[in-house]
């Protein structure tokens, strides 16, 4: 069983930027999707980005143009480069890997920006 390991996570002011990080506990061989999510207080979960083979990326439309994501092509496990952070990007963050029909899920990081 594959486990992942969000870090990155940190308290900024509105206009920074952070970079997240997904640590696998071994390599992931092969993936069909992976992506991050957020989740704030009181609200549900939600993709913020994803990314396909392609590569072919999807964000939500509140993140385009300041987040990325990319792939670290040998571990298979994303990272989400977040710039211009506002203060509704406050939530704690989730990387997923989905392989072989299975997700995996890191116990997420949180970001709080501050305005």
């Amino acid at each position: 069983q594959v486990q992942l390991v969000e870090s990155g996570g940190d308290s900024v002011q509105a206009g920074g930027s952070l970079r997240l990080s997904c640590a696998a506990s071994q390599r992931i061989t092969s993936f069909d999707v992976m992506g991050w999510y957020r989740q704030a207080p009181g609200k549900q979960r939600e993709l913020v980005a994803s990314l396909a083979h392609g590569p072919n990326t999807h964000y939500a439309d509140s993140v385009k143009g300041r987040f990325t994501i990319s792939r670290d092509i040998y571990k298979n496990t994303p990272s989400l480069q977040m710039n211009n952070l506002k203060p509704e990007d406050t939530a704690v963050y989730y990387c997923k890997v989905r392989s072989r029909r299975s997700d995996f899920w890191g116990q997420g990081t949180q970001v709080t920006v501050s305005s």
